[in-house]
This record gives C-alpha cells, sequence and structure tokens, in this order.
C-alpha cells in the first residue's frame, strides 16, 4: 500500500458501510460529532451508490466488515485474534462473582459467535452491567455501549497512507479514539499489511490532514492534527517526499468567536487537489494558512522556510478553483480524486439547500452565504461550475445529502489504499 499523489489513478479504497451504531448518533448528533440527524435508510442507499460509482470507474472497493468476516471464515489465527480481542473489548459489572462468571462464559461461548457478530461488537464496545433481583437466581442485565463508533464510516481518518506505507493516526477526540486501533488491527491481520507506523503518546494526527502531491505533501495541523503528530508522521520512515508542507489549518475572519468545525477541521474541509496543478480550495483561507516547509536532507527533514499556503503552490505553477463559503460548507472541497482530471464530488448544491433549510448554520455564517448566493445561481456552484470546466476537470456528481450529515463527503468516507 503505497500513495504518491492525490491525482494518480485510484485503485483500491476501504470504506465502512454505517451500520446500527450511527443510529445512536441520530437521536444526539452534536455529541456524536455529527452535524446534523439524517435518514439512514436513504444514508444507507447514498453509501452503496458511491461504492458502485467506485467500482464502475474501476476502482476495487474493500468494506470493513466483509473484509473481517471473510478473513474470520477462511483464517484460523485471525478468527482466535478476533475473538481475544472481543473478550477484552466486552466489560462486565455488577456482584463479582457474577461479572467474573459473565466473563468465563464469554471466554467459552466467543468460538461459536458469527463473526459478523464479532465485528458489531468491535464498533458498540458493549458493557453488561448484571442485577441480581429477589426471588431471582438469573442476573437482569443492563447494556451499555462505551462509545458506538459512529464516525468509522469515515474511512479517511484513521490513517493515512503515504508513498511508503500505512501511517496509523492517533485520534484527538474520545469519540473516536479507538476507531485507529480497530483499523491497524484490521490492516495488519486481515490484510496482511506490516509496513505501518503508529502515531503515539502526544502526538495527534488524522488521514483527513494528509494529502500527498507527488515530489511533496502537506499536513495540516490544527483541530484535530497537532504539529506533534506532524513531525511524528514526517519522520515515520514512510515518506521519501522531497518537501513536507505543514499548513496551519485556518479559519475566515468573521468566524474567530464562533467556529463551525467543518471550516478547517481537516485540510480536506478546505483544500483538495483534482489535478496535477490544479488545487480547489477557498484562496482565502489558503492565503490564510501558515505553511512551514521542511526539506529532505539525507534521513531527515529539516525546516527550510515559512510562507503561505498560497504563494507556496503558486510557487509551484498550481492553478486555483476559488470556492466560495457556501460551497467549502457544503462539503466542496471533500472530494475523491479518481484520476488525473477527474473526481467524484457531492451534489453542493442539493447539500446546501438541504443545510439551510433545517438551519444547521450559526447566524454570522448563515448570513455570509446568504449574502453570496444572492449573487449567484446555485446552479453555477461547484462542482458545475465554470471555474471547473476552465481547468479541465470531469466530475462525477454522486448525491450524498443524507450521510454528509455527519460532516464529511466522498473524501472523507474512503481510505484511498493504492494509486
Amino acid at each position: 500500500m503505497k500513495i504518491r499523489s492525490e491525482w494518480d489513478t485510484l485503485k483500491e479504497v476501504m470504506m465502512h458501510r454505517p451500520g446500527i451504531e450511527i443510529e445512536y448518533a441520530m437521536l444526539s448528533p452534536r455529541p456524536f460529532l455529527f452535524e446534523r440527524p439524517f435518514r439512514t435508510s436513504l444514508a444507507l442507499e447514498e453509501h452503496i451508490g458511491l461504492q458502485e460509482t467506485l467500482e464502475k470507474n474501476g476502482v476495487k472497493v474493500r468494506i470493513l466488515k466483509d473484509e473481517v468476516v471473510s478473513k474470520a471464515n477462511e483464517n484460523r489465527s485471525f478468527r482466535k485474534a478476533l475473538e481475544d480481542k472481543i473478550v477484552n473489548t466486552v466489560s462486565f459489572y455488577g456482584p463479582v462473582d457474577s461479572s467474573m462468571a459473565a466473563k468465563e462464559q464469554l471466554k467459552k461461548n466467543v468460538s461459536l459467535f458469527d463473526p459478523s457478530t464479532l465485528f458489531y461488537t468491535l464498533t458498540l464496545e458493549p458493557s453488561i452491567d448484571l442485577k441480581k433481583e429477589n426471588g431471582n437466581s438469573v442476573e437482569y442485565p443492563t447494556v451499555y455501549s462505551n462509545i458506538p463508533l459512529a464516525n468509522l464510516y469515515f474511512m479517511r481518518d484513521q490513517q493515512a497512507v503515504s508513498s511508503g506505507g500505512v501511517i496509523i493516526g492517533n485520534m484527538k477526540r474520545r469519540q473516536r479514539m479507538k476507531e485507529p486501533e480497530i483499523t491497524e488491527f484490521i490492516f495488519r491481520k486481515a490484510l496482511g499489511q506490516d509496513n505501518l507506523v503508529r502515531i503515539s503518546g502526544e502526538g495527534l494526527f488524522e488521514g483527513g490532514d494528509f494529502i500527498p502531491a507527488g515530489m511533496f505533501c502537506l499536513i495540516g495541523v490544527g483541530t484535530r492534527t497537532n504539529m506533534e503528530g506532524a513531525m511524528q508522521a514526517m519522520n515515520s520512515g514512510l515518506m521519501d517526499f522531497d518537501e513536507v508542507c505543514l499548513v496551519e489549518n485556518p479559519v475566515y475572519d468573521f468566524m474567530e468567536e464562533d467556529r463551525d468545525p467543518m471550516v478547517n477541521m481537516h485540510l480536506d474541509t478546505f483544500f483538495n487537489i483534482a489535478a496535477d496543478g490544479v488545487a480547489v480550495t477557498s484562496i482565502e483561507l489558503c492565503q490564510k494558512a501558515k505553511a512551514i516547509i521542511y526539506g529532505k536532507s539525507g534521513n531527515e527533514y529539516v525546516k527550510s522556510m515559512e510562507t503561505t499556503l498560497f504563494e507556496y503552490l503558486k510557487g509551484k505553477n498550481f492553478n486555483f478553483v476559488d470556492l466560495s463559503i457556501a460551497e467549502q460548507m457544503s462539503y466542496s472541497s471533500n472530494f475523491l480524486t479518481l484520476k488525473n482530471g477527474t473526481i467524484v464530488a457531492v451534489n453542493a448544491p442539493v447539500v446546501l439547500k438541504k443545510l439551510i433549510s433545517i438551519g444547521v448554520f450559526p447566524e454570522n455564517l448563515q448570513n455570509a452565504i446568504k449574502q453570496e448566493l444572492a449573487s449567484v445561481d446555485q446552479k453555477d456552484l461547484f462542482p458545475f461550475s465554470k471555474q471547473v470546466r476552465e481547468n479541465g476537470i470531469e466530475s462525477i456528481v454522486v448525491n450524498l445529502s443524507e450521510l454528509t450529515g455527519g460532516y464529511g463527503g466522498a473524501h472523507c468516507m474512503t481510505a484511498a489504499l493504492k494509486r
């Protein structure tokens, strides 16, 4: 698994089909890091549609659960490792004798479980509280789920595939901390990938902050990836780029006191590369984004200069497709590049209409968007805009108006494995 540039032809991705875990997020979206509730049945149709679109365009799509189930059915050592992981994942509480007996019963029974049961247990991380009732010898169970992994379908973020292998992240939010542990287990045990490095300690790193660009790469630093994590990734031994550009993820001036997470959560929430030499971004944010450049010197990277992301890319003769605030907030930059000049993009006008109708945006952002839309026909928004056509970008438009409710588009929903 190696990727050198975002525009090389996409060969293989991993996706996770959302399951019961996302139903919890519908009950209280914000604590689950979701933007809004949505119709999960329609979201599943959208997810299948995205998979089918990729497959029609020659991309091999691995579904996370299918990989686990298939490997567990055909490989006894993987099945045993998965069983051991489940035993360590499930917790029992209550009277000591009852909880200990239940744990021993789980150890005895886990070999009988269906592989799909084992997988769902990973995503729900259940705890069972056993209570005894008077006159009843059978305990009464109360089931809790530590933190159902509702964000797992955003498969981009747990790891990043670089030019030399897989960098397993270390996620900032408690809601997502278990995800890299699960994906690392699957990458190692199910996919047989041993060329991995794990970001650890105080370092935070998420895959949405990594964009490879041929002879250089970009790593966003901000709300989810910190400088320590970026430095660990850069010096992991899995990057052989000539330069690494660390980008301080910016925010609009009018939002300093009231930031929306989608503005600068990850690098790919305001920036992406659609073709060799063509960046899609908010130029305003790109000009505000501080960039620290490190050059390869022997076996290490040495700081060489400071600039802005805009000036750095201009120096490399990049052209820019400028996104308005309205376009950015409707996940326009979160497209997936299939090959040089061809992208899979959300239907931004449809998403934007939904966001406005249900009142997702804070007042200052809503006002800025309405002001923009007063002078622009929504039919001319990304990916249908004149700028897109003038830069020779072909867009395959998919409907993700429900799934984007979790804060992400096609880029976030796919872990690119091979290009």
